[in-house]
C-alpha cells in the first residue's frame, strides 16, 4: 500500500511521484531549448509544447492531500491587468497605447487558442477579475469624492450580484447529450443497417403480396437513401450517438450539446439549450451595470458634462492620479462594454430569426442562408416562424415538452 502524499508531493503527468522542491530538476528539454535559442538554431518539432506542459504540470501549491496544480492561464490577468491600467493612468499617451494594444493582445490570444482547439480559463479569469477590480476602483477612488450616494452604490452592487448569479447559471450544464457506456454504444453501421433492414422488410412484404409496382419500389429506394443519409449526417463519431435536430458536437468540450449555439470562451463552456437564457441574462445585466457604473464615474470626475461628451473630452481627468486611474478604468469598461454589446446584439437578432451561431456558420459554409441587416444575421429559413413565435420558442427552452393526450392527437 502506497503512503499518502504529503502537502508538497504530487503525481506528475508521467504518473511518477514528485516533490515541489524538485521543480527545477530534470529540465533537459528546457536546457536544450535555451542552448538552441542562444546558438540561433531552430527547436525540434513539439519542443515548445512539451516545455509548456512540463512548466504547467509543476506550477503547484502545497495542499493537505498533495500539491494542487494551478492553471497557468489564470495568472496573467491577475498580474497584468492592474499593471497595465496603472501605467495607462500615468499619461494620456500611455493610456492610448495600452488601451489600443490590450484588445489586440486578447484577440490574438483568442485566435491562438481557437486554432489549437484548446480550452483555457484565461478569458473567464480576465472577465471576473476585471469586474472585481473595476468595482474595487469604484469604491476606493470614486465613492469617497461624495457625489455617489449609498443608494446608487447599492443599486450598482445589486446589478453586479444579478449578473454573477446569471453567469453562475450559464456555467452549468448547457444540455449535454448522455454518452453511452461500455457495450451499449451503438455504431453507425448498426443504426444504418437497422433502419435499412426495417424498411426493406416492409418492401419485401409488399412485393410478396403482389401489390408493389416499379414506382413504389423506386419510392422505397429513395426513402431508404434519405434515411441512410440522415443517419450519416446526424451521427457523431466522437460521442457514438445520433444527434437530435439542432444538436452539435463541441470540439473544445468534447461533448454533443442540444441546440448548440457556440462555445463561449468568456464562460469557458458551451451555450446550448439549457443555459442560453441565462447567458442572455448575464449579458443584459452586465450591460446595465457597466453603463450605470460608467455614468456614475464620469459624473464624478467630469462634472457638468454629459457622459458621452465626458468620455471624449474631460480636461481634469489627468489632474491627479486618482482621477486618471478612474478615467482609464472608464475607458477600459467602455471598450469591454462595446464588445459585449455587439455579442448581445447578434444574440438578440439570432433569437428573433430562430437561428443559432452554429447553424449560421454552417449556412455560410454551404451557401444556403440569406444575409440580412447588413450581414449581422444569417436567416436559414429552416426554423424561422415569425418574431413572436421565435421568442416564445426561446423562452420555453429547457422546459419539459408538453404531454399531449391520445384524444388531442386523434
Amino acid at each position: 500500500m502506497e503512503e499518502p502524499l504529503c502537502c508538497c508531493e504530487y503525481v506528475d503527468r508521467r504518473g511518477e511521484r514528485n516533490h515541489l522542491a524538485a521543480c527545477c530538476c530534470d529540465c533537459e528539454e528546457l536546457d536544450e531549448g535555451c542552448d538552441r535559442w542562444l546558438s540561433c538554431r531552430s527547436l525540434p518539432p513539439g519542443a515548445l509544447e512539451r516545455i509548456a506542459d512540463t512548466v504547467a504540470d509543476r506550477c503547484r501549491v502545497p495542499w493537505f492531500a498533495g500539491a494542487v496544480k494551478i492553471n497557468v492561464s489564470l495568472v496573467p490577468p491577475l498580474l497584468l491587468l492592474p499593471v497595465f491600467l496603472h501605467v495607462a493612468a500615468l499619461h494620456f499617451l500611455l493610456g492610448l497605447l495600452v488601451l489600443t494594444s490590450l484588445p489586440a493582445v486578447v484577440l490574438w490570444y483568442y485566435y491562438l487558442t481557437h486554432r489549437r482547439k484548446e480550452r483555457t480559463l484565461f478569458f473567464l479569469s480576465l472577465g471576473l477579475f476585471s469586474l472585481g477590480y473595476m468595482y474595487y476602483v469604484f469604491l476606493q477612488e470614486v465613492v469617497p469624492r461624495g457625489r455617489v450616494g449609498y443608494s446608487q452604490v447599492a443599486l450598482l452592487t445589486c446589478g453586479l450580484i444579478l449578473m454573477l448569479a446569471a453567469l453562475s447559471r450559464a456555467k452549468k450544464d448547457p444540455g449535454y447529450l448522455p454518452i453511452s457506456v461500455g457495450d451499449n454504444k451503438p455504431s453507425h453501421q448498426a443504426l444504418s443497417s437497422k433502419s435499412v433492414r426495417g424498411s426493406s422488410n416492409g418492401l419485401h412484404g409488399a412485393a410478396a403480396s403482389g401489390h408493389s409496382v416499379n414506382g413504389e419500389t423506386e419510392g422505397y429506394s429513395r426513402v431508404l437513401a434519405k434515411q441512410q443519409e440522415g443517419v450519416k449526417r446526424d451521427w457523431c463519431a466522437k460521442c457514438q450517438l445520433v444527434r437530435p435536430a439542432r444538436a452539435g458536437h463541441c470540439r473544445l468540450c468534447g461533448r454533443c450539446v442540444r441546440r448548440l449555439d457556440h462555445h463561449c470562451v468568456w464562460i469557458n463552456s458551451c451555450v446550448g439549450e439549457q443555459n442560453h437564457q441565462a447567458f442572455i441574462l448575464a449579458l443584459f445585466f452586465f450591460m446595465l451595470t457597466s453603463l450605470y457604473g460608467i455614468t456614475l464615474t464620469l459624473d464624478t470626475i467630469c462634472r457638468g458634462r454629459s457622459p458621452f461628451m465626458a468620455l471624449f473630452y474631460c480636461p481634469g481627468a489627468y489632474s491627479d492620479y486618482s482621477s486618471a486611474l478612474s478615467f482609464t478604468c472608464v475607458w477600459y469598461c467602455a471598450i469591454v462594454t462595446a464588445g459585449m454589446g455587439y455579442i448581445l446584439l447578434i444574440q438578440l437578432l439570432n433569437i428573433s430569426y430562430n437561428v443559432t451561431e452554429r447553424e449560421a456558420r454552417l449556412a455560410l459554409r454551404d451557401n444556403s442562408g440569406r444575409r440580412l441587416l447588413g450581414g449581422l444575421v444569417i436567416d436559414t429559413g429552416q426554423y424561422n416562424r415569425g418574431f413572436l413565435c421565435n421568442w416564445g420558442h426561446f423562452l420555453s427552452l429547457g422546459s419539459p415538452p408538453q404531454q399531449r393526450s391520445a384524444e388531442d392527437i386523434v
